[in-house]
């Protein structure tokens, strides 16, 4: 993409951000009504997207300007000058490490996945004609589901290169990226958006209702993809007929996901007050890694870029967490519609964080709107950069609205299908805000 052309694609954006609601008092400068805080964090936003070559260094950059202008301008939550930024940091701490641990060792995971060579066995199992295109986008919706978004699209642009002969659709590539996100969207250990989410101390059942909008959105998407798909290079069968699963590698894969589960479940109901003095649910996951040691070794060696995108995203996180929340227009459903569209242009990550600050959303909404609303734009998510630099063909914005036009239909359908059956209940007191004078951190009320 162009940098003038993702400049005319969100500069409207950005106007629209400036919308009444948002302009309103503020206690540091503003520009036209728009604290200067979200003036920065939109610049970092924009940096992202045109910049894809360098986006760690632009977070971080944009991380160290906003530190900065507040220290200056501003202060933090908890007071001002060092002091007020050591206290806040002494707040998030365990926010980012949890997700610096999960992140880390959710990469380990999905490789022992992939190794476990269940990816390659299940397309025997796929139908033929555009029917096998269509299950083979549900199977990703499933992988997505227990697996990183980002790892079951890349499971599954490999499937398709093997099955397709190559020959990949860019509308089937949107329907890979959309269908693992949409798998990922109601299970906490499926999308950084929604662990995030269970690590702030939302429930799992909180955030499963996206599946009613997911599993429309899938239905429409892995539709007309498939059918552009077999038009375009039908499939292939009987690939990789004599390979069988490695079981160790696949019961590290469950043992890894159990600990989690289990360990955020037992502190969250049992040790509640100690959730935001260590991070136990990351550090359970680096546990059930090293006792796995034995069985089978881990691949270490992706772990080095993995930590690069850990770095980068923890970044956004941060930037997100320095926010004045509260000067935000309140959680609605209209909001959550609308952080969709903007999840497609902008990393749902820093989206939902912002969230999170705020409170006051119906959490399946939300985490269906930012995982499932960023595929409609192949930089819109982690699992759509990483498709497309399997297939550079897909980093063209036209060619992406052009044939995955039904990534954004879908998302529309979906979204109005939740709200017309299950409707919008929000979590009022998911969080209690401190005050620019609270001087002691604040308990989450969970």
């Amino acid at each position: 993409m162009k940098p003038f052309a993702a400049a005319r694609l969100l500069v409207p954006l950005f106007c629209s951000l400036a919308y009444a609601p948002i302009a309103v008092a503020v206690d540091g400068p503003a520009v036209a009504g728009i604290p200067v805080d979200f003036i920065l964090f939109a610049l970092t936003l924009l940096g992202v997207a045109l910049f894809h070559n360098y986006t760690l260094y632009v977070a971080l950059a944009g991380l160290a300007t906003i530190t900065l202008y507040k220290l200056t301008f501003t202060g933090f939550k908890f007071g001002a000058g060092l002091t007020g930024l050591a206290l806040h940091f002494q707040h998030e701490w365990v926010v980012l490490a949890n997700l610096f641990c999960l992140l880390m060792g959710f990469a380990l995971l999905s490789r022992h996945f992939e190794k476990s060579h269940v990816p390659v066995v299940l397309p025997k199992y796929l139908p033929g004609d555009w029917k096998g295109g269509f299950v083979l986008l549900v199977m990703v919706f499933v992988l997505s589901s227990f697996l990183d978004n980002i790892a079951a699209a890349l499971i599954g642009g490999a499937m398709a290169h093997s099955l397709f002969k190559a020959r990949v659709h860019v509308g089937y590539l949107a329907g890979i990226v959309a269908a693992s996100n949409a798998g990922g969207s109601g299970s906490v250990v499926g999308d950084t958006t929604t662990t995030m989410m269970w690590i702030d101390g939302v429930s799992p059942l909180s955030v499963f209702h996206a599946y009613v909008a997911a599993g429309v959105a899938l239905a429409i998407t892995a539709y007309f993809a498939a059918r552009q798909q077999h038009a375009y290079s039908p499939m292939i069968k009987h690939v990789h007929q004599h390979t069988h699963v490695d079981w160790p590698r696949l019961g590290i894969v469950l043992l890894i996901l159990v600990a989690a589960m289990v360990t955020n479940v037992t502190i969250n109901v049992h040790f509640n007050s100690l959730a935001d003095y260590f991070p136990f649910i990351g550090v359970s996951v680096w546990l059930a890694i090293l006792v796995s040691l034995p069985l089978r070794r881990p691949d270490w060696e992706v772990l080095p870029e993995t930590f690069k995108g850990t770095i980068f995203l923890l970044s956004l996180v941060s930037c997100a967490s320095l926010m004045p929340v509260e000067k935000l227009p309140p959680a609605s459903a209209i909001v959550a519609l609308g952080l969709g569209f903007v999840s497609a242009v902008f990393d749902n990550i820093p989206l939902t964080a912002l969230a999170l600050k705020q409170g006051g959303y119906d959490w399946g909404f939300l985490a269906y709107a930012v995982g499932f609303g960023g595929s409609m734009i192949w930089f819109g998510s982690s699992a759509g950069v990483a498709l497309s630099n399997m297939y550079p063909e897909a980093k063209s914005v036209g060619n992406w609205l052009k044939h995955g036009w039904h990534v954004a239909l879908a998302y529309v359908v979906g979204f109005v299908v939740l709200y017309a059956t299950l409707g919008w209940h929000p979590e009022a007191n998911h969080k209690t805000l401190p005050t620019q004078s609270s001087t002691s951190v604040a308990t989450p009320a969970h």
